[in-house]
């Protein structure tokens, strides 16, 4: 077990939903939380990571920070999301080790694994097959990362590990529609047909696909519990093992936010990946669970969204 008390953690990408989550659980342990604005470090920059954690010498890292964005974002900008991932992660994970950090997580995606992997998909399935095209720029930076920190753990013994969490949402979700992920911009477009008192609403793709959802709060706990209790070369699928359809998630959405219209859905559109469902067995014989069912999940994000709504 690593313990955290009287440690000094840095969160890299404090300000992203994930990154905000985490520091909202780590505040709950007794440590110093360390935290990089863009002024005082510019990630995408090695000299600025390299000086900015030498001054600051964490003992834990936790790699939050990343370019993110749905199919959209990923399907528009494959070369933002490949060279801006590719360097945060590199830079940061070469300085850990450079200033000899006892311990680093690093933050994958479920993403990682294979269009057509097995389903729940097994932490095995990594590299067995082709990525889903629409975010496969995104996909090869995350899968770089975890076998940058396999690479130290095997070169030089670091405790580098990783955690692929499922898909994600909650408190300070991107609610942009042009790049959001499927959740918020669900529930913003919801939101705004109950308002516009609007007979239906669009739902992009057949509705068809599978999905599984993992509140943002929920994720920060597994990372936590990670860091204090695993130590190994492969990667750990941080999920609820629970999957819906997109019918069912935007059906629920529609419950949350208390809209009476009907839904539309648009096949036109991408869909992506068939069903994405991690085996979660592994965390779950370590110990660890989440706690938000979707329904309360959401009204969680939905909460969150009418309190920040600008």
């Amino acid at each position: 077990m690593y313990t955290l008390s009287g440690k000094r953690i840095y969160v890299a990408g404090h300000n992203g939903m994930v990154g905000r989550a985490v520091v909202r659980a780590l505040e709950k342990e007794a440590c110093t939380i360390l935290t990089a604005e863009r002024s005082d470090a510019d990630l995408i920059r090695q000299s600025e990571v390299e000086n900015w954690m030498q001054a600051q010498k964490p003992d834990a890292v936790i790699v939050c920070a990343a370019r993110v964005g749905g199919i959209l974002a990923n399907d528009s900008y494959p070369a933002d999301f490949i060279y801006d991932n590719l360097m945060i992660e590199a830079n940061i994970i070469r300085a850990a080790h450079d200033i000899g950090v006892e311990k680093l997580l690093f933050l994958g995606s479920s993403c990682i694994y294979p269009k057509m992997a097995p389903q729940p998909m097994p932490e095995e399935a990594l590299l067995t097959g082709a990525l889903e095209p629409t975010n496969e720029w995104y996909a090869i930076a995350k899968i770089a990362g975890i076998k940058l920190c396999q690479a130290y753990r095997k070169q030089y013994g670091a405790d580098f590990i990783s955690a692929m969490p499922t898909n994600l949402y909650g408190p300070f979700d991107n609610f942009d529609l042009q790049s959001s992920h499927v959740i918020p911009a669900l529930m913003r477009k919801c939101h705004e047909a109950k308002q516009a008192g609007a007979e239906s609403m669009d739902v992009w793709g057949s509705g068809k696909v599978m999905r599984e959802f993992l509140h943002v709060d929920d994720c920060a706990a597994g990372i936590v519990f990670l860091l204090k209790n695993y130590s190994d070369m492969q990667h750990v699928n941080l999920g609820t093992g629970e999957d819906v359809t997109i019918i069912e998630l935007a059906e629920t959405i529609k419950k949350v936010v208390g809209f009476d219209g009907s839904l539309t859905f648009d096949a036109s559109k991408p869909d992506g990946t068939p069903r994405k469902l991690l085996d979660v067995s592994k965390i779950h014989q370590l110990g660890w669970r989440h706690q938000y069912d979707l329904q309360a999940g959401l009204k969680s994000a939905y909460d969150w969204f009418g309190k920040n709504l600008r």
